[in-house]
């Protein structure tokens, strides 16, 4: 009897995919959005506006130029990989909240007459995500995973704060909020019964 897993690829190898396609995915709108005369970015993320709401949805995949998708593109790479390896569903249940929570929070509460763009919401949502789930599961792995991502980029977090007119800070605290809110309802933790 044939085992079923032994012709399916690898979590590692999975992860690199889905983390591969949706860096060539924002690439190819970009290019899209570049050959339009950058029209696409007005799907982004009005906020309290009827037509914002759409950005909820794009908003992560648009960006305001090539400089912006250069600068997000290696953060997205690490973060997404890092997120999707300790398991694809679970990676991709909590870039779905990050993205829900972060896209409806910037909507709720960002400036009037803005349009809100870019990935940088994914990345600090994966960034926090990855930095306090194991605080939740309990895991050792995680957390020494989140402590080393916390000596790296730990910095990146102050992105959260009011600076650089253009930057949507906005969208990086929602983001923030998501991947912590994430970590805390997909946690692997089980509850353990005393028999």
């Amino acid at each position: 009897m044939q085992r079923r897993d032994v012709d399916r690829p690898s979590v590692w190898v999975r992860a690199a995919a889905y983390t591969a396609g949706f860096v060539v995915l924002l690439w190819v709108i970009e290019i899209i959005d570049s050959a339009a005369g950058n029209d696409l970015e007005q799907y982004g993320v009005q906020p309290r506006s009827d037509e914002g709401l759409l950005g909820i949805l794009f908003a992560p995949v648009l960006h305001g130029g090539w400089g912006h998708l250069s600068a997000n593109t290696l953060p997205v790479v690490v973060m997404m990989f890092l997120v999707l390896v300790s398991g694809i569903g679970r990676g991709i249940a909590a870039t779905a909240i990050i993205w829900l929570v972060a896209g409806v929070g910037v909507w709720l509460f960002a400036g009037d007459n803005t349009v809100h763009v870019g990935a940088s919401s994914l990345i600090f949502g994966w960034l926090v995500y990855l930095m306090v789930r194991g605080i939740f599961s309990r895991s050792a792995g995680e957390i020494i995973l989140g402590i080393v991502l916390f000596f790296m980029y730990g910095g990146l977090l102050l992105g959260v704060l009011p600076g650089q007119p253009g930057i949507s800070w906005q969208g990086h605290l929602f983001g923030a909020v998501g991947g912590g809110l994430a970590a805390a309802f997909l946690n692997d933790r089980r509850e353990r019964s005393v028999v």
